[in-house]
């Protein structure tokens, strides 16, 4: 079989065969005993690779004595899952393709060339030769740490979409699953190839990062986007720099408050080609919002909205204004695949989300604020009313629970928002558990929650 891709030109530079590619870790199994295992991974026969980064088909071959046809069903699967239009099985003697392009089987008793497969891809996608060359702009390897195949896909789908003017973007994965690693190789691939929102022949794109937390955009502008170097500058403090090409920025950096106008105006409307926003579901999309104003703002820019959070009824306002997700990779697909650890949910339920809650006649809230006199349920804890004692509790009951399970185990702690989260560190008796870091995530997460999970 090999000699007949090879006969095609799949062994030629630039274009490569994977053999035996494996690209999936295989799903983490919790033995009884608190040991695990792994099962198999994936693993695909060949990949056909039109560039190292750009895969366009797979191949599963089946011996001599099968028919042909045997392997195609595994074939499709793994297509379904790398996002490829090509599938084919193989005896070594005949081949059989499935094109997802048109819906077509076909038996074949040679392989299509590099070319053909590419050019096919063109024309059902109304990509051009300009994209097209954009398109394949290598990824950054220096790292040594190519991209996972999620990732390689969640690449290209917005590279491609980008290229091909789609103004708004969004994709949603999973938390843990490399949303940063996805925007700097978007960002590396764009500004490598020098596009830019007006074709401006030579010019590198300008680009804005934004997120809502210092950490947030330190950690991605001093670590993953180092490649970089000097094209670098972090807006903050009242700085302007009109010079760099890749911009970082929290939103309260530059938004209008009751002092300033909002240092974002000092960029002309036009200045950058693209903003990727971080965490995008966490308000920056709300028609109210101040941060929509900096979008608006920027609005001649293509604008990419990450976030880990599938659509729901209070992150509405983001889908709509980015559109529907161009790609998704979900809790589930990570853990199936074992990137993601499999995890296990302790619920606590409180006397008071037991039985509810009442306030005392003039009870007053740490503001000084009457509470009125109204029966509190779960889902209006830290919403409608927060109660320390609550806090304090479920602090009390998950220092105790790691301290007879694993005090230096990973431990998430869901809040509702930012306000919580810290009156939740706060809580936490952290003299009992020296060892454990003040980590709290405060993010929404689309199911109902009644306390802390471990």
């Amino acid at each position: 079989m090999v000699p007949k891709l090879q006969a095609a030109g799949w062994d030629t530079e630039p274009h490569s065969i994977a053999e035996q590619r494996t690209f999936t870790d295989g799903r983490i199994i919790p033995l009884k005993d608190g040991r695990a295992k792994r099962r198999m991974p994936k693993r695909a026969d060949y990949l056909l690779r039109y560039t190292r980064d750009f895969t366009l088909a797979v191949v599963e071959a089946k011996a001599d004595y099968s028919s042909a046809s045997d392997g195609l069903q595994q074939a499709k699967q793994y297509a379904d899952i790398l996002a490829l239009k090509f599938a084919y099985s193989t005896n070594g003697a005949e081949i059989v393709e499935f094109d997802y392009l048109t819906g077509s089987e076909t038996h074949l008793t040679d392989f299509p060339t590099p070319a053909q497969l590419w050019s096919r891809l063109h024309a059902s996608q109304g990509i051009d030769e300009l994209v097209a060359d954009r398109m394949l702009t290598p990824f950054h390897h220096a790292s040594g740490k190519s991209p996972r195949y999620y990732q390689e896909i969640a690449i290209n789908r917005v590279v491609q979409a980008i290229l091909q003017g789609k103004s708004r973007v969004l994709i949603t994965m999973a938390t843990g699953t490399g949303k940063t690693v996805v925007a700097f190789q978007i960002c590396w691939k764009l500004w490598s190839s020098r596009w830019n929102r007006r074709s401006v022949p030579q010019r590198k794109p300008r680009i804005l990062y934004l997120a809502d937390r210092n950490f947030l955009v330190d950690d991605p502008k001093d670590k993953i986007f180092a490649p970089f170097g000097d094209a670098r500058f972090k807006i903050e403090n009242g700085q302007v720099n009109l010079g760099r090409e890749m911009y970082f920025a929290i939103y309260q950096a530059i938004a209008r408050d009751e002092r300033r106008p909002g240092l974002y105006r000092e960029y002309p409307p036009d200045f950058f080609d693209l903003i990727i926003v971080d965490e995008c579901h966490r308000g920056s999309a709300k028609d109210e919002s101040n941060w929509r104003e900096i979008l608006e703002w920027f609005s001649p820019a293509f604008q990419l909205g990450m976030t880990a959070t599938p659509l729901r009824e209070d992150n509405r306002d983001t889908y709509l204004y980015f559109g529907n997700p161009i790609y998704q990779y979900s809790l589930r697909q990570g853990i199936e695949d074992g990137f993601l650890a499999p995890y296990r949910v302790h619920r606590v339920v409180t006397e008071w989300d037991a039985a509810g809650w009442r306030p005392s006649k003039g009870e007053l809230d740490r503001y000084g604020r009457e509470i009125p006199d109204e029966e509190y349920e779960t889902k209006d804890f830290e919403r409608a009313v927060a109660l320390r004692a609550r806090s304090e509790a479920i602090a009390w009951h998950l220092t105790n629970l790691l301290r007879q399970t694993d005090r230096f185990g990973k431990t998430i702690v869901f809040c509702v928002d930012q306000e919580h989260a810290d009156e939740m560190r706060e809580a936490r008796p952290s003299r009992y558990l020296p060892h454990v870091r003040d980590d709290v995530v405060s993010e929404l997460r689309a199911f109902d929650l009644r306390g802390p999970i471990h």
